[in-house]
């Protein structure tokens, strides 16, 4: 069932289009990550669905309200870089965001207790905020987030400024708020993103360029990989990969080559064939799947040059 129904949601600053009509729904009970590199507009696109920015044009449309009607006690929203007050202790400072967010002193107490438990700190209830670990605060961050049991939990790069175990905390914890609520949260984390969520909303310069669940997408984009990992530098096989009527396209890097074939069982008997024949130098031939990062490259066109790699398409 859909929760958020977006619809031609567009953003200028200064007679600049940042964001360029995005259309998109979030269904309810689903974890989905909005995935894009630094600048394609996930913030502003947050900051739009949260209430927070007003957008230059489009509307956003959640279940069951009407075109105007203000929806900001349905959502959940942390910030990137969220700001607390480090002399109060983390009990203080949920109880303070509660009654904020309408509650009463009663709720906010017991909503506060409830949540310092749900996120895992409950053993910092008393402890300053000042004295949290990055890990910590963003659990903090996230109970706040929650104090008013909001239809839509909405994360900015929960996990991006994070050490990998406060990166792993987080990502548990998520894993364990999906089964109870909405979550749309932003990162650049490839990761991140194919570790926990249920769809993935692909956004480039400001527009949304492909999206689906991870089996709809690896059943779009996935093709056959092989990788050769040699031992010295390959690319003295390149004029063999670009010659080969098998190969689509392969990337060279260093002492690997991947490679991404037309049909993978004929590639592996031709390779294995050729390796034995000519007595290759390998240290690695692997069969590969496509990766949340190959359909990424493979959706946003990046074609920046890389260092030491040589890409070619073949046909």
């Amino acid at each position: 069932m859909t929760l958020v129904e977006v619809s031609g949601l567009k953003k200028s600053f200064h007679g600049t289009e940042v964001i360029k009509g995005l259309d998109f729904s979030l269904e309810r009970g689903k974890c989905i990550a909005l995935l894009g590199p630094n600048g394609a507009g996930k913030t502003t696109t947050l900051r739009m669905l949260s209430g927070l920015m007003k957008p230059t044009s489009g509307s956003i449309s959640f279940s069951n309200y009407g075109k105007g009607e203000d929806i900001r006690h349905l959502i959940g929203y942390l910030p990137q870089f969220p700001v607390y007050f480090d002399w109060m202790t983390a009990k203080e400072f949920l109880q303070y965001v509660g009654r904020l967010a309408g509650l009463s002193s009663r709720e906010a107490k017991g909503r506060t207790m409830e949540l310092l438990k749900r996120v895992g700190i409950e053993e910092a209830t008393n402890r300053r905020i000042a004295k949290f670990s990055g890990g910590m605060k963003q659990r903090l961050g996230i109970a706040q987030a929650l104090i008013h049991r909001p239809l839509l939990l909405m994360l900015d790069e929960p996990v991006s400024a994070l050490d990998p175990f406060g990166r792993r905390e987080v990502l548990e914890l998520l894993e364990e708020l999906k089964k109870e609520t909405t979550i749309l949260f932003s990162t650049h984390i490839l990761n991140d993103a194919e570790e926990v969520c249920d769809k993935i909303l692909f956004l480039h310069k400001g527009r949304i360029v492909e999206s689906g669940t991870m089996e709809e997408l690896m059943y779009r984009y996935t093709e056959a990989k092989i990788d050769f990992s040699f031992n010295q530098k390959a690319d003295k096989y390149e004029t063999l990969f670009a010659a080969s009527p098998l190969v689509n396209s392969f990337k060279i890097q260093g002492d690997t080559v991947t490679v991404e074939v037309t049909n993978l069982e004929k590639a592996r008997s031709y390779f294995l064939n050729r390796i034995a024949e000519e007595n290759w130098s390998l240290s690695k031939f692997e069969i590969s799947s496509m990766t949340l990062e190959d359909i990424f490259m493979k959706v946003v066109g990046n074609d920046e040059p890389v260092d030491n790699t040589i890409t070619k398409r073949i046909g």
